[in-house]
């Protein structure tokens, strides 16, 4: 069971609305909810990581571009090192 507190205006509208279709305020609340979590679950990745993304930045805005040549540079370092 769930208790929510809404606007009167909103509720007035819920009301109107299940009279319409015939139907209880607890199933036109219960579709409008599942239909959202439906559409939570069908986000893109990117969507749900946009909040992240660059948020641990190092700096450089190139590294999408040249990563190949860092990773060229990092791996000659370590052997050159020995």
């Amino acid at each position: 069971m769930l208790t929510i507190r809404i606007p009167i205006e909103m509720e007035n509208k819920l009301i109107s609305v299940a009279k319409e279709r015939k139907t209880s305020k607890s199933e036109i609340v219960k579709e409008a909810l599942n239909g959202f979590l439906c559409l939570k679950e069908e986000q893109s990745s990117y969507q749900i990581g946009k909040d992240y993304f660059g948020r641990h930045s190092s700096g450089r805005r190139n590294l999408s571009t040249t990563y190949k040549k860092s990773l060229k540079e990092k791996i000659n370092a370590k052997y050159r090192s020995r």
